[in-house]
């Protein structure tokens, strides 16, 4: 049974830093795309960072120079960089592994998710 396994959110002041992590089991995830969504309460689930099986990836505008997604595959976990962290970042950050190897923002790419874990950044 594949699963995806978030850690790493928690409460932070505004312009602080989190490092979220997503551990994958049941199945090895190195030659597929990965991914991390966000959603605040009341809105859409939106796409945050994509990365390739090889390593390229890609951010949404509003995160472009403060997040950063990366992957060990030796761990088949996947990493979110979250830095200058800004009130509007709070969310419920999903991680997601997608049946194909490219860089993908839209969620429909996304075949398996996690559970979630909450970010909260205080001002």
């Amino acid at each position: 049974q594949v699963q995806l396994v978030e850690s790493g959110g928690g409460l932070v002041q505004a312009g602080g830093s989190l490092r979220l992590s997503c551990a994958a089991s049941g199945r090895t995830f190195s030659r597929n795309a990965m991914g991390w969504f966000r959603q605040a309460a009341g809105k859409a689930r939106e796409f945050v960072a994509g990365i390739s099986w090889n390593g390229g990836s890609r951010s949404a505008d509003s995160m472009k120079g403060r997040f950063t997604i990366s992957r060990d595959n030796s761990k088949n976990t996947v990493y979110l960089q979250m830095n200058s962290l800004k009130p509007e970042d709070t969310a419920v950050y999903y991680c997601a592994a997608a049946e194909l190897q490219g860089l993908y923002a839209s969620a429909t790419n996304y075949r398996f998710w996690g559970q979630g874990t909450q970010v909260t950044v205080s001002s």
